[in-house]
């Protein structure tokens, strides 16, 4: 794994050793690792009129054994540091024991494969080893992105029926409304679980529509423009079916009226427009290698 940041600006080296020392101070690190877009060579500082996307620095925290990672996943210590430090590049950061993340490497799951060979060592206790990964021949790269596709696509698409069916019980009792936009957001998750398989073979074991959408946004950055986030009702509107998640089932005073659930159902249709466009051109280029 290579070790060097001299391809990113200095103050990007600086942010990264800043934030190293902030995690070996939080977390029994074991390993700290960059991939992504900053590993690559490839970030983007892109702003638009309709959206602005700046690539995050993503990190994988390898720590000894499962349960450290659950506890350092569970505590918000780390988490809340980086939001406070102004100074450094916003941080997405995943947490995985030595031995999940050597099994995935060994059984090919390329987001880990490809963490292996592109990412950048920023801290290494020297006590544990990364495996070797077997091959994986374009074949089965191609059958398991569309097994993956095909049956959450097919399950997100079913959700986005569900909502259409509670939106038109909607006109009769307005509680259904809230059935319609968990639905809703269940569609969304789902779609994004599929765009992360396809690309990735992995999702966090999350329901964060925000967060998902986000790592959907580096594989493809037309993901942007889903839920605009510009003013201060996009923002309010994203937040309505983010909620939904928890507070369409269990908070008695979680309101959402037709015309929110409208104009969210149309994101959610764009969202699986993009997904199966991407997916499928996503798809095709593990054909062509076949050919």
């Amino acid at each position: 794994m290579k070790t060097s940041l001299a391809h990113l600006p200095q103050n990007k080296q600086d942010q990264l050793k800043a934030l190293t020392q902030i995690v070996l101070d939080k977390v029994p690190a074991e390993m700290i690792i960059l991939f992504g877009s900053y590993a690559r060579g490839d970030w983007v500082e892109d702003y638009q009129e309709k959206y602005e996307y700046v690539s995050d620095f993503d990190i994988l925290i390898v720590t000894k054994d499962k349960n450290s990672a659950k506890q350092v996943k569970k505590s918000r210590e780390l988490e809340e540091e980086l939001i406070a430090n102004e100074d450094i590049t916003r941080t997405s950061i995943i947490y995985h024991s030595i031995g999940f993340v050597n099994d995935k490497i060994e059984r090919n799951y390329y987001f880990f494969v490809d963490i292996l060979r592109e990412g950048i060592i920023l801290y290494d206790s020297g006590k544990y080893s990364l495996s070797e990964p077997k091959l994986m021949n374009s074949e089965e790269r191609h059958i398991k992105a569309t097994d993956a596709f095909e049956h959450w696509f097919k399950s997100a698409s079913k959700r986005l029926i569900g909502f259409k069916f509670y939106l038109q019980e909607g006109e009769k009792d307005s509680d259904f409304y809230t059935d319609a936009a968990f639905e809703l957001h269940q569609a969304a998750e789902r779609f994004y679980t599929a765009v992360l398989l396809v690309f990735t073979d992995y999702k966090p074991k999350i329901h964060d529509i925000e967060e998902l959408g986000s790592q959907a946004i580096k594989l493809h950055s037309n993901f942007a423009t889903v839920f605009p986030r510009n003013t201060a009702e996009d923002d309010r509107m994203f937040k309505l079916l983010k909620k939904a998640y928890i507070d369409a089932r269990y908070e008695k005073n979680y309101k959402i009226e037709k015309e929110e659930l409208e104009y969210l159902g149309g994101r959610v249709t764009l969202l699986k427009e993009l997904t199966e466009r991407i997916c499928r051109e996503r798809i095709a280029g593990f054909s062509a290698d076949l050919s």
